[in-house]
């Protein structure tokens, strides 16, 4: 592909992805290696390519290293995807999944991870 081609295919991507970003609050970088860097698009952050570098806020990337790049609602940096779950949200949960996909009840948790449903969404959970 020639230069031109690529610049072209650039420029592209880069107005479609700003058409797409009114509803989302983070674009995400995932590399080659799995590792997720969200960056907060609330402030207009630019994107530019200078040789293999790709740089969006305050965050640089080697082209080479990036697998995907997509719009979020959250920032998805954490690799673990627990969140706080509040006292509030357990009480109203409608069911409770350890990791083996075992149904269980609020009195049988112990410690590990569990998976919650509540009225608000699904969450993971962590119990210490």
């Amino acid at each position: 592909m020639s230069m031109k081609k690529i610049i072209l295919f650039l420029n592209m991507l880069v107005g479609v992805l700003s058409a797409q970003a009114g509803d989302y609050a983070y674009l995400t970088f995932e590399t080659t290696d799995g590792s997720k860097v969200s960056v907060s698009v609330a402030s207009d952050v630019t994107l530019t390519i200078s040789g293999t570098t790709l740089t969006a806020g305050t965050q640089s990337f080697t082209l080479a290293n990036l697998s995907k790049m997509y719009f979020t609602t959250s920032d998805e940096t954490s690799t673990t995807g627990i969140s706080e779950v509040m006292k509030t949200d357990l009480d109203e949960a409608t069911e409770i999944y350890d990791l083996q996909g075992h149904k269980v009840t609020k009195d049988l948790m112990r410690r590990g991870a569990y998976v919650i449903k509540t009225k608000q969404g699904t969450f993971k959970l962590n119990v210490k």
